[in-house]
């Protein structure tokens, strides 16, 4: 019998990857200049926000059900601070923090969501902090996806839907089957 766990846990994860696949598709389309390019001193640039992301999901869901979900270890200002990494760097710490995630939630099972975890010394159930991190996480890719598409200019190639395109797009969408798109095993 299929209870809200065991379609939670599958559905998470693919809009995890989804987003991901959001990110990546985003920076693939940016120079390693643009990479590090800032509006002005107050806002981040795409590699601050790979530097943040990596660094708030090791933190978190490194030995998630047994510490803290704020490492001691983990520097979160120096996230925000302008490193100059190349694309190359930037793109193993992006891989390096999801794969993070992606290792701590793949053997979880619909028991383990009413476990209770902690973040910064607040409880919150397995089910709660991954909510969180899909909250937070999509933020931040939204503002990749701003500042890659600012960046690449005219060259900028749509991630969804392109510009004026939304209704042939829904004459293929409704012609199909109707699908179990994030919660199908």
């Amino acid at each position: 019998m299929e209870t809200i766990g065991t379609n939670y846990l599958p559905g998470i994860k693919k809009l995890f990857q989804y987003y991901k696949s959001v990110g990546d598709k985003a920076i693939a389309q940016v120079s390693e200049d643009q990479l590090n390019w800032q509006y002005n001193p107050e806002t981040n640039s795409i590699a601050i926000i790979i530097k943040h992301i990596a660094g708030n999901s090791i933190s978190r869901w490194t030995d998630f059900l047994t510490s803290d979900g704020e490492k001691p270890w983990r520097d979160r200002d120096d996230e925000f601070e302008d490193s100059q990494l190349s694309h190359d760097e930037l793109i193993a710490l992006w891989e390096k923090g999801w794969q993070c995630l992606f290792d701590a939630i793949d053997p979880l099972t619909a028991d383990d969501l009413l476990r209770i975890i902690y973040i910064r010394n607040e409880g919150h159930t397995v089910m709660e902090a991954i909510n969180r991190q899909l909250a937070h996480i999509p933020y931040h890719i939204g503002q990749i996806v701003h500042i890659a598409k600012m960046a690449a200019g005219t060259e900028w190639k749509s991630l969804t839907i392109p510009k004026g395109k939304s209704k042939e797009f829904n004459t293929g969408k409704f012609a199909a089957e109707k699908e179990k798109k994030f919660f199908a095993k």
